[in-house]
Protein backbone atom coordinates (compact mmCIF):
# COMPACT_ATOMS: atom_id res chain seq x y z
CA UNK A 1 0.00 0.00 0.00
CA UNK A 2 1.47 3.52 -0.84
CA UNK A 3 0.52 6.26 1.36
CA UNK A 4 -1.52 9.11 -0.36
CA UNK A 5 0.39 11.93 1.21
CA UNK A 6 4.46 12.13 1.82
CA UNK A 7 3.78 13.47 5.46
CA UNK A 8 7.43 14.12 5.77
CA UNK A 9 7.73 15.69 2.28
CA UNK A 10 5.16 17.90 2.30
CA UNK A 11 5.97 21.57 3.88
CA UNK A 12 2.68 21.71 5.61
CA UNK A 13 2.13 18.42 7.03
CA UNK A 14 5.57 17.93 8.09
CA UNK A 15 5.26 21.28 9.90
CA UNK A 16 2.09 19.46 11.68
CA UNK A 17 3.30 16.73 12.62
CA UNK A 18 6.06 18.60 14.27
CA UNK A 19 4.05 20.22 16.69
CA UNK A 20 2.25 17.02 17.88
CA UNK A 21 5.20 15.07 18.06
CA UNK A 22 5.93 17.76 20.87
CA UNK A 23 2.63 17.96 22.01
CA UNK A 24 3.49 14.24 22.76
CA UNK A 25 6.91 14.79 24.61
CA UNK A 26 5.04 17.15 26.77
CA UNK A 27 3.32 14.28 27.88
CA UNK A 28 6.02 12.62 29.65
CA UNK A 29 7.69 13.85 32.59
CA UNK A 30 4.80 14.55 34.85
CA UNK A 31 5.12 10.90 36.36
CA UNK A 32 2.72 8.84 34.04
CA UNK A 33 5.01 5.35 34.08
CA UNK A 34 5.87 5.22 30.20
CA UNK A 35 4.52 2.14 29.77
CA UNK A 36 1.54 3.31 30.63
CA UNK A 37 1.34 5.64 28.22
CA UNK A 38 2.26 3.21 25.23
CA UNK A 39 -0.56 1.40 26.65
CA UNK A 40 -2.28 3.86 25.97
CA UNK A 41 -0.77 5.12 22.77
CA UNK A 42 -1.43 1.32 21.53
CA UNK A 43 -5.33 1.19 22.35
CA UNK A 44 -6.04 4.36 21.20
CA UNK A 45 -4.17 2.75 18.01
CA UNK A 46 -5.83 -0.21 18.03
CA UNK A 47 -9.73 1.30 18.21
CA UNK A 48 -8.96 3.77 15.47
CA UNK A 49 -7.20 1.39 13.22
CA UNK A 50 -4.23 2.86 12.68
CA UNK A 51 -2.04 0.51 11.88
CA UNK A 52 0.55 2.46 11.57
CA UNK A 53 0.64 3.46 15.19
CA UNK A 54 -0.09 0.39 16.72
CA UNK A 55 2.80 -0.72 15.10
CA UNK A 56 4.97 2.18 15.87
CA UNK A 57 3.98 1.95 19.85
CA UNK A 58 3.91 -2.29 20.14
CA UNK A 59 7.87 -1.79 18.98
CA UNK A 60 8.15 1.25 21.27
CA UNK A 61 6.83 -0.75 24.12
CA UNK A 62 8.99 -3.65 23.55
CA UNK A 63 11.86 -2.14 22.85
CA UNK A 64 11.65 -0.10 26.30
CA UNK A 65 10.68 -3.57 28.50
CA UNK A 66 7.02 -4.16 27.84
CA UNK A 67 6.58 -7.77 27.57
CA UNK A 68 4.64 -9.50 24.76
CA UNK A 69 2.00 -11.08 26.43
CA UNK A 70 0.75 -7.58 28.08
CA UNK A 71 0.84 -6.37 24.43
CA UNK A 72 -1.10 -9.29 23.01
CA UNK A 73 -3.85 -8.69 26.12
CA UNK A 74 -4.62 -5.13 25.38
CA UNK A 75 -7.66 -5.35 23.28
CA UNK A 76 -8.78 -7.49 25.82
CA UNK A 77 -7.06 -5.28 28.69
CA UNK A 78 -10.76 -5.94 30.96
CA UNK A 79 -10.39 -10.22 30.60
CA UNK A 80 -6.39 -9.26 31.16
CA UNK A 81 -5.14 -10.19 34.94
CA UNK A 82 -2.28 -8.66 33.99
CA UNK A 83 -2.40 -5.05 34.13
CA UNK A 84 -2.49 -2.86 37.53
CA UNK A 85 -5.56 -1.13 38.79
CA UNK A 86 -3.68 2.38 37.53
CA UNK A 87 -3.28 0.75 34.22
CA UNK A 88 -6.77 -0.26 34.18
CA UNK A 89 -8.33 3.15 34.58
CA UNK A 90 -5.86 4.63 32.11
CA UNK A 91 -7.30 1.93 29.63
CA UNK A 92 -10.71 2.98 30.25
CA UNK A 93 -10.10 6.54 29.66
CA UNK A 94 -8.69 6.06 26.93
CA UNK A 95 -11.04 4.11 24.96
CA UNK A 96 -13.42 6.35 26.57
CA UNK A 97 -12.15 9.12 25.15
CA UNK A 98 -11.52 7.71 22.02
CA UNK A 99 -15.11 6.55 21.52
CA UNK A 100 -16.78 10.71 22.10
CA UNK A 101 -19.19 9.84 19.09
CA UNK A 102 -20.31 6.14 20.70
CA UNK A 103 -21.70 8.14 23.89
CA UNK A 104 -23.39 11.28 24.33
CA UNK A 105 -22.15 13.49 27.12
CA UNK A 106 -17.95 12.10 26.61
CA UNK A 107 -16.44 10.36 29.55
CA UNK A 108 -18.58 8.96 32.02
CA UNK A 109 -18.20 10.67 35.27
CA UNK A 110 -17.54 7.37 36.99
CA UNK A 111 -14.48 7.11 35.07
CA UNK A 112 -13.18 9.99 35.44
CA UNK A 113 -13.45 9.28 38.88
CA UNK A 114 -11.56 5.89 38.91
CA UNK A 115 -9.21 7.87 37.22
CA UNK A 116 -8.23 10.36 40.31
CA UNK A 117 -7.85 7.33 42.72
CA UNK A 118 -4.70 6.60 40.48
CA UNK A 119 -3.54 9.42 39.47
CA UNK A 120 -2.84 13.28 40.28
CA UNK A 121 -3.60 16.32 38.42
CA UNK A 122 -0.65 16.36 36.35
CA UNK A 123 -1.04 13.11 35.55
CA UNK A 124 -4.46 13.26 34.58
CA UNK A 125 -3.72 16.45 32.31
CA UNK A 126 -1.02 14.02 30.62
CA UNK A 127 -3.23 11.43 30.46
CA UNK A 128 -5.95 13.50 28.50
CA UNK A 129 -2.87 14.87 26.36
CA UNK A 130 -1.60 11.55 25.59
CA UNK A 131 -5.14 10.64 24.30
CA UNK A 132 -5.64 13.49 22.33
CA UNK A 133 -2.90 13.56 20.72
CA UNK A 134 -2.39 9.93 19.63
CA UNK A 135 -6.05 10.12 18.12
CA UNK A 136 -4.83 12.62 16.48
CA UNK A 137 -2.16 11.10 15.14
CA UNK A 138 -4.32 7.86 14.28
CA UNK A 139 -6.65 10.40 12.48
CA UNK A 140 -3.91 11.61 10.52
CA UNK A 141 -2.25 8.07 9.64
CA UNK A 142 -5.70 6.42 8.58
CA UNK A 143 -6.72 9.62 6.73
CA UNK A 144 -3.66 9.54 4.53
CA UNK A 145 -3.33 5.52 4.31
CA UNK A 146 0.49 5.85 6.28
CA UNK A 147 1.18 2.16 5.89
CA UNK A 148 2.52 0.10 8.68
CA UNK A 149 5.21 -2.80 9.44
CA UNK A 150 8.50 -0.80 8.63
CA UNK A 151 8.37 1.19 11.78
CA UNK A 152 12.32 1.15 13.89
CA UNK A 153 11.83 1.57 16.99
CA UNK A 154 12.99 5.29 18.36
CA UNK A 155 12.78 5.82 14.66
CA UNK A 156 10.82 9.82 15.25
CA UNK A 157 13.01 10.38 18.70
Amino acid sequence: MDARLNLFGNQTAAKVLKHLIAASHATTGAGVPAATLELVRLRASQINGCGFCTDMHTKDALAAGETQLRLNLVAAWREATVFTEPERAALELTEQGTRLADAAGGVPDDVWLTATKHYTEDQLAALVAAIAVINAFNRVNVITQQPAGDYQPGQFG
